[in-house]
């Protein structure tokens, strides 16, 4: 049985658990005296006498340690299903651009989430400047089925970075492809174990590895996979072309940090709904907390219909930009970080960074995992500390 046979079965054909597909993704044929995951390739070149057919030739274009990587995460992303590819890149932005850029021309439309990442504006600027037509639209509430006319693209963020608005992908692709447009879905924040958009109707998966995939908050990585042998065949070229392309040694820390995905989503997700639930009780301080996974919440219905796990990152507004900030200050188990989905809790005062539409107090936290009860103590003592002082 190769690795991906037994990525998506074993033991009389049933379908195995996410833990077990986690720990055998992407390894290779076992070799007596050699270890179970090989270690990083480091090579600009390989020896390559005669014609250049198959097999590796040149470090920006293949490496093993990616090749394995990339198996690991198509089996995640898809198991049991034959001819999907998974490429990867240096950066979550990286595999972003590849896709958007290798599939869309001077004078198409992409239909892009008003509410995304902070560096979609970015994007915007750039498609524009090449000539696409750039539409924006909310998350909620399927939104951008209204400015889909006539899109070539429909980029979708589901859930939403750093708002959790939740859309219905099956809803929206099924809807993108019966006039021709092509679907990607960023699931950076649900992971493969948490949401599979391929299953859904998607096109493309595309996902910063930097995050929860990886879950130590050491390595800058991301990745596309698809199904489509053209469409990919695009992105590898784009890849090719931007040099866009990952390090071995960050390849490999990723592989190595897939075997305790399972582990780390569930304990993330249970820690993260439990700050959620201890926010929601606090409506002298905390308005609008917002988790996907918390009955209750406006995205709790779809996403629970089409999400194994709902994330780790829970998202609340305090009263003023300076209350925020005094409960950050007296965090003692989270610390004041950018990004998300490490082992460690982290959490920022998202509007520092001017890019998103959300409140000067609005708070995005990543749930580790800590005790449960330790980071619920702590995150409550903290807001008890910062009303200590009154806000002018």
């Amino acid at each position: 049985m190769t690795s991906g046979e037994f990525g998506a079965r074993a033991g009389g054909g049933k379908r195995i658990g996410d833990g077990t597909r986690a720990v055998r993704a992407g390894l290779p044929e076992p070799v007596k005296h050699e270890p179970a995951l090989p270690g990083p390739v480091f090579a600009a070149h390989f020896h390559l006498p005669g014609e250049p057919t198959g097999g590796y030739a040149y470090g920006r274009d293949e490496n093993p340690t990616w090749t394995h990587l990339e198996r690991a995460v198509s089996e995640l992303e898809a198991p049991g299903q034959d001819g999907v590819e998974t490429l990867a890149f240096a950066s979550g932005m990286a595999a972003v651009s590849a896709v958007v850029f290798s599939q869309l021309r001077a004078g198409d439309a992409v239909v892009l989430p008003g509410d995304g990442y902070q560096a979609l504006p970015l994007l915007r600027e750039q498609l524009t400047a090449y000539g696409i037509e750039v539409r924006t639209a909310p998350t909620a509430g399927d939104a951008q089925l209204e400015v889909l006319d006539g899109a070539d693209l429909l980029w979708i963020e589901t859930p939403s970075n750093p708002g959790l608005d939740v859309c219905d992908v099956r809803r929206l692709a099924a809807a993108a492809h019966a006039q021709g447009a092509l679907v990607a879905v960023d699931n950076t924040l649900a992971t493969p174990l948490g949401q599979r958009p391929l299953e859904l109707g998607a096109d493309f998966t595309v996902a910063s590895g930097t995050k929860m995939l990886t879950g130590h908050g050491d390595l800058l990585l991301g990745y596309v996979t698809g199904h489509d042998a053209d469409r990919m065949a695009a992105v590898r070229r784009w890849r090719k072309i931007a040099g866009a392309i990952p390090g071995p040694m960050e390849a490999w820390l990723a592989h190595r940090s897939l075997a305790t995905l399972q582990l780390r989503a569930d304990r993330q997700t249970a820690n993260a709904l439990a700050l959620a639930e201890a926010l929601r009780d606090r409506p002298d301080v905390v308005t609008a907390v917002r988790y996907p996974g918390l009955h209750g919440d406006p995205s709790y219905e779809i996403a629970s219909k089409q999400m194994e796990r709902y994330g780790c990152v829970v998202s609340f507004s305090l009263p003023a930009r300076a209350r925020a900030e005094r409960f950050l200050d007296a965090l003692r188990l989270v610390d004041d970080a950018t990004s998300f989905g490490g082992v460690r809790s982290t959490a920022e005062r998202r509007r520092r960074w001017g890019g998103d539409a959300v409140p000067e107090g609005f708070i995005r936290l990543s749930a580790g995992i800590e005790d449960p009860q330790d980071l619920v103590a702590d995150v409550l003592r903290a807001l008890d500390e910062s009303a200590q002082v009154t806000d002018s």
